[in-house]
């Protein structure tokens, strides 16, 4: 199987960036159902059923703004809510906070998964710069490193193998535990589709990484 490096990079953007910031402060294209009609699934079954779930948010997201209400600001709501506090994030986007016990207890600080990021952004060239000062082991950032990965792949300037391993090592060993947060505090929410989808893609990264071709 071959897999669409570029295309692939795009959506992995798309979802580090959708994390970084509440949806007031950038584009809405997940509330609108056509978006997500045209989002590709790469022919993975389970990239495929995340993809219907964001269909189906914005399906609804669309009939309920017809209905008056402001869906950008309930979804910035949520944003907030579980990445940002207060008192502290319901659902804590940083590996950090899932590395010792494999799920969140709470801890939003510095740590090992800190360094190791910074370690790797360096290594390609980047650095985090952002207003809000983000870890770097936060999973927008872990994402949108994985996209810069696949964009130089689909280059011929890094290898598929070394962009899979970052994928398994990082964003795909917390996704889940991630998601299943998000899903205890708003279970048909935004970002629980959302996040399922970021898992299904790692994981459809993961597998075919190996023996993809550009």
């Amino acid at each position: 199987m071959s897999l669409d490096y570029a295309a692939a990079s795009q959506v992995f953007a798309f979802l580090g960036n959708s994390l970084l910031k509440p949806m007031s402060q950038t584009a809405d294209a997940g509330l609108i159902p056509e978006f997500w009609e045209e989002f590709p699934d790469f022919g993975d079954g389970r990239v495929r059923a995340a993809v219907g779930e964001c269909l189906t948010f914005a399906r609804d997201a669309k009939r309920r703004t017809e209905a008056g209400e402001n869906m950008i600001e309930r979804v910035s709501v949520e944003f907030t809510r579980l990445f940002v506090g207060p008192p502290r994030p319901a659902a804590p986007p940083w590996e950090t906070a899932y590395r010792a016990t494999g799920k969140s207890d709470g801890f939003v600080g510095f740590g090992e998964a800190t360094v190791a990021m910074r370690h790797v952004l360096a290594d390609l060239g980047l650095e985090v710069r952002n207003e809000n000062n983000q870890y770097a082991d936060h999973m927008g950032i872990e994402l949108l490193c994985l996209s810069e990965m696949l964009r130089r792949v689909g280059e011929g300037a890094f290898l598929a193998d070394d962009a899979r391993r970052f994928a398994e090592t990082h964003p795909l060993f917390w996704c889940d535990a991630l998601s299943e947060r998000i899903q205890e505090m708003y279970p048909k929410g935004y970002f629980a589709a959302l996040t399922k989808l970021a898992a299904a893609m790692l994981r459809m990264f993961g597998q075919e990484g190996s023996s993809v071709v550009a």
